[in-house]
This record gives structure tokens, sequence and C-alpha cells, in this order.
């Protein structure tokens, strides 16, 4: 191990054992007798994700995975606090069969149901605890809900692609898989030698031994659950420096040469032009991986890694690809900083982000934000994206395009009510506000209420819980544009719907 190295790894340690502290939620006050915790968190969409009774500050994850069986053996050692007194707690844990269970070092009593591995424990309110579980299998792969694409854990010809919402954690680790339960993470996942893993973070380096390779991670500040990815496979990775951040690139050797390269070689720049809205990028590193693999189509924002889908990427384009570069970086504000609280906020992350596309446009001179929402306000109401409400879609329809193009368009609603100056205060802020953190469609509306010093219940009810076109904002009325006048950012997320995918 070189010199530089060794500093930063323990720069690292350091971090870490600042971040387990900092991350770690406030306990609950109240007491009583001990109880198990719940087996849920009752978010509306899905009341069975997360557990209740404690909270996560750190998971360290150390798996074996060889492609040749798809078996993976794994060891996941999770820092908790008690929020309650525990007579047991629950992890979610999905397909992989459990080996063992300690607590605190010592062998804890426990069963499987569903997706629920129950551990007995007496813990007191409070009270710091250790997980130690270790647990081999197959992991399964799953269809992102409503849309019907594959995720999760996903099997490809020499390794694995990790990515997926609204859930994916537990189907490769036991973990309290809901965002309102953030952690800290570090990794180590080997696999065959000549093969790369790679993870959330910062680079930690790899080392070999009777042909495995083990490569190690740390993702210090705190991560949702779902944002966590091992993706391993054979690719060129371009290992660099952005403001004093490591930039991880990596690219599948089987792709075209050059496919994805020109595209995701601006992440640096599309990153600062971002910060100049948003505020700082907030984490510790940055990046992206693009795999081969056929059956991937979509794009996932993991924190500090972006997985992109091939599909998204042709060699015959050039500045229309970094569309979807812009909207998954502006995630990692608005969706891995900040959180939803519960998943029908999804708006928060995807208007966020497709509105962060309509800058980039304004950018590239190909629309600004007015022209494509007065573009997009003209279209009948049997486009695609005036139903449902994208403030309450469903579960059926939670990843519909009114969630992404509508919940933009609420955004520049806002702006054309508030004015330009107020509208940037309310970007910047709410990062500023939630980060690290989560938040609720109810705390935004408050927010820019503040911030803006107007009542904006009747906007932001027409916007996001109608199924109707919501009067133009202001007092001119929306301008006619043909479809020869359309943003070629617009064009780009029309033919992206169009083949299914989402980002």
């Amino acid at each position: 191990m070189d010199v530089r190295r060794s500093r930063l790894a323990t720069a690292c340690a350091a971090g870490l054992a600042a971040v387990l502290v900092a991350t770690s939620p406030a306990a609950a006050t109240s007491g009583g007798p001990a109880r198990p915790g719940a087996p849920g968190l009752g978010d509306p969409y899905f009341p069975t994700y997360g557990n209740g009774g404690y909270d996560v500050s750190h998971y360290d994850l150390a798996v074996r995975y060889q492609p040749a069986t798809d078996e993976l053996d794994g060891r996941a050692v999770i820092r908790a606090r008690a929020t309650q007194h525990l007579s047991s707690f629950n992890l979610d844990l999905i397909g992989l069969t459990v080996d063992s269970v300690r607590v605190d070092g010592r062998r804890a009593g426990w069963s499987r149901s569903g997706q629920e591995l129950t551990v007995s424990a007496q813990l007191r309110q409070s009270q710091w605890f250790t997980v130690d579980v270790r647990y081999h299998g197959v992991p399964e792969t799953t269809t992102i809900p409503s849309f019907g694409l594959e995720a999760g854990f996903m099997h490809t010809d020499d390794g694995a692609v990790v990515a997926g919402q609204p859930e994916v954690a537990a189907f490769w680790f036991p973990v309290n898989d809901h965002p309102l339960d953030k952690a800290s993470y570090t990794f180590a996942v080997t696999v065959p030698q000549g093969l790369t893993a790679i993870s959330n973070g910062i680079p930690l380096g790899s080392s070999s031994r009777d042909g495995w390779t083990t490569w190690r991670w740390v993702q210090l500040t705190p991560m949702a659950s779902y944002l966590a990815t091992a993706t391993i496979g054979r690719f060129r990775v371009s290992y660099s420096s952005h403001h004093g951040r490591p930039m991880v690139l990596a690219f599948d050797v089987d792709l075209p040469p050059g496919l994805a390269d020109d595209a995701l070689g601006r992440t640096g720049e599309i990153t600062d032009f971002l910060a100049t809205y948003f505020g700082p990028y907030p984490f510790e590193a940055n990046g992206g991986i693009v795999d081969d693999y056929d059956k991937l189509f979509f794009a996932l924002e993991n924190q500090t890694r972006t997985v992109y889908s091939k599909f998204f990427f042709s060699p015959e384009t050039t500045t229309g690809e970094t569309y979807v570069v812009a909207h998954e970086l502006a995630h990692q504000w608005y969706g891995d900083s900040v959180s939803v609280r519960q998943w029908d906020d999804l708006w928060l992350n995807e208007g966020f982000a497709t509105y962060a596309e309509w800058l980039w446009s304004e950018r590239l001179g190909e629309g600004t934000p007015q022209e494509i929402f007065d573009f997009l306000y003209a279209q009948p109401l049997s486009a695609p994206y005036w139903a449902p409400p994208p403030g309450d879609p469903g579960v059926a329809e939670l990843f519909d395009d009114s969630v992404y193009t509508r919940g933009a368009m609420t955004l520049q609603a806002l702006r054309m009510t508030v004015g330009d100056a107020a509208f940037l205060t309310i970007l910047r802020g709410w990062h500023t506000l939630k980060r690290y953190g989560n938040g609720s469609t109810e705390q935004f509306v408050a927010f820019a209420e503040r911030v803006s010093g107007r009542q904006l219940d009747s906007l932001f009810q027409a916007w996001l819980f109608t199924a109707t076109r919501p009067a133009y904002p202001g007092t001119t009325v929306a301008a006619t544009t043909t479809a020869s006048g359309v943003p070629n950012v617009v064009a780009s997320l029309q033919q992206r719907r169009a083949a299914g995918w989402r980002s």
C-alpha cells in the first residue's frame, strides 16, 4: 500500500468515527415495558418497508460473490441504537439463508417470516448495540413496481448490477430498508480475480489472494439503503479527482469503445453547473457506472455512483445524452442528500431531477425551462404527464411520467408565481435545510411559503393533487409551441419514456 492510500484510509477511519456519532438519530423519549419493534415503518405505499424500534448508524458489509454459481456469502455488522425498550427487532432480508445472528457478540435467537428476520434481544431504550448476521444464497432479482423492469440484484454474464427502487438492499444484505433510516457504510466485496467490484463513496483499494480480489469502499455521509450498490464485472475504470473528491467512472469492457465516455466525462462540469443552482455538491465522491447488461433499462442515482443503462448512450448523439447525466447528478442533492420521508413524496426526487434537465437544456441553448413548460402546457389532456396527480400517484403508477414531467412543471409554476429570486432561494435553501435527512411535500410547501412570503396551498393543490390541467400560472396566457419547436430536452424525454426507460 502506498503512502497516499494509507493516509486516505486513516482519514476515512477518523471521518467514519465522526459519522457514527453525527448521523445517529436521537433516541425516543418514551419508556414503557420491552416490546417487539414494529415490522414496518407504516409508509402509506409500502407499510412493511423498514422496521421500528431502532435506528441504524452504520453498516459494515463483507460479501463474497461467485458469478459462475451466482452464490453470495455475506456478513453484515450493523451498529444501531434502540429507540424503545426492545424484546425483539426486525431486519428486512429477502430470500437469502441466515447462518447465524449475534447481538453484542452473543448468540441471539432468530426466526424468519416472509421478508422479515426477527431477532430476539433485550435492549434498553437509547442503548447502542451491534448485530452480526452471517448469511448466504443466490440473491433474487425483482422488478420496479408498476413498471415491470428488472431491478435489484441483477445477474450478468460476468458479475452483477445492483440497482433499483423502491427496494433493493434487502435482496443482498439484512437492513432497515426505508429512506427514513439512513446510515454510513463500509464495503468489502470479494470477487474472482480479474473482476472489479464498485460500491459507493471513496475507493480504499483492493487486495488479492488465492484467486480472489477484495475491493474496499467507504460511504461516510448517510445514505438511504436502496442507494447502496455492489456492481461487479469487467470494467475499464477511470480514477481521478474533482475539487479534491475522488471521481470514479467505470465502463463495461464489452461496450463499444467510447460509447458513454463523452457524456460521463462531463460529470464534473455538470456537477459544477448544478451547484450554481442547488449549492455545493453534498458528498465526498462522485462518478458513475455503465454496464453492458441487456436487461438494464434504467439509470439509478446510487449515492456518489449512478448506475446507467447502456441504452441511454449512442455514438451518433452528442449533447442529448448528457440530459440523463444531469438528471442523475441532480438526484445527489434531491433524492440522495434530501430523501423522501415516504414514497408518495417521490415527485420531490423526480420533479427536481427532471427540472435539472431543463436547466441543463438552457445551458446548452436548446430551450429554457419556460419554453419547455409552455410547450408541455399546450399539449392536450391526453398527454401522458397530466395524470395521475404527481403528489399522490398511487403504488401502481408511482413511476408514472406525471411524477417526473408534471413534477418539474410544478417547480416552474412555483417559479412563475414567486419570481426568480425567491425560487432560486427555495431551490438552494431546501437542500440546506434538509441536507442528509428527509423531506416531505408538506414541509416543502411550508418552506416555499416562508421564503416567498406567499400563501401557496392552492398552487400546490392544483399542480400536485388534481388530475386536470391547472390554470396557467400568473396573468400571462401560455404561448402555443408547435411540434417543430419542441426543445431537444423534451424530445429526449419523450423518446426515453416511449422506450420504457426511467431514471
